[in-house]
């Protein structure tokens, strides 16, 4: 069996550093780079999917300019720290779908 078989067979798991359990990892690091590297080995797929979803809400709330070098670094921080499990910025006024 092949690498290519073996991987469709059987998911790739990560222990996610923010939910600090096995679970389902990323396909490919999700940006380039050392920073890419570093996610794709201990973030998992529902960890990362959370925070791009959260990161869409502060840009769209915020109105984020992504072009702006601040707004790169303060995204940046925001990803670290929700991974981190620490508290992060959240878009005013926004309110969780209930579930049900």
């Amino acid at each position: 069996m092949t690498d290519t078989q073996n991987s469709a067979a059987e998911p790739r798991t990560v222990l996610c550093r923010k939910y600090r359990e096995v679970l389902p990892g990323l396909a490919k690091p999700p940006m380039p780079g050392k920073a890419g590297e570093d996610i794709y080995a201990d973030v998992s797929l529902r960890a990362w999917e959370e925070w791009t979803a959260l990161q869409t809400r502060l840009i769209n709330e915020m109105q984020l300019n992504l072009l702006d070098r601040d707004t790169r670094k303060y995204l940046a921080e925001q990803m670290r720290r929700f991974l981190a499990n620490e508290a992060t910025d959240e878009a005013e006024g926004f309110e969780p779908e209930a579930e049900g």
